[in-house]
């Protein structure tokens, strides 16, 4: 077996035990220099906590074993195709590269169906369900320009 093989085997056992455990069947790894530094498995029902899923758990951990927010260097290797909100996460954490196993086929199929997601993403703002209503933007404002005209600030 290859090394990619056992890094996905790892993020599938994950997601297997996890289902014994009271979690969804998601389980993801996260690896650097050849090495697993965290793991994650959805939690969403555990910890009645919609962001909990196996990939943003896995993102949370190697943060903080690394000490940064900026994981580049690093692959993640998931049991299924990352939901949107995973995908944003992944890109904001700056991870190198995505193995996955299930599809989100796979997932729609036995009832996690993110392309409500997507469809709704691909409207304009006034075409969503989700009413999204701009609210005291003379005032927000200020904390941007604040930011922007700071010296020392940390990009991310």
């Amino acid at each position: 077996m290859c090394e990619k093989d056992t890094f996905m085997r790892e993020a599938i056992d994950l997601s297997l035990d996890n289902i014994d455990h009271g979690g969804g069947p998601f389980g993801a790894v996260i690896v650097k220099d050849g090495k697993i530094i965290a793991r994650g498995a959805n939690r969403v029902t555990a910890s009645n906590d919609p962001t909990a899923h196996a990939e943003v758990n896995a993102i949370r951990e190697a943060a903080r074993v690394l000490g940064t927010f900026d994981l580049r260097g690093c692959e993640i290797y998931t049991s299924c195709e990352p939901c949107p909100m995973c995908l944003g996460a992944i890109y904001w954490a700056h991870l190198d590269k995505v193995y996955y196993g299930n599809t989100k086929a796979d997932a729609k199929a036995i009832g996690f169906d993110d392309s409500f997601i997507y469809d709704e993403l691909a409207l304009p703002l006034e075409k969503r369900h989700l009413k999204i209503v701009s609210l005291m933007r003379d005032q927000a404002i200020k904390a941007f320009e604040k930011w922007d005209n700071k010296s020392d600030k940390i990009e991310y």
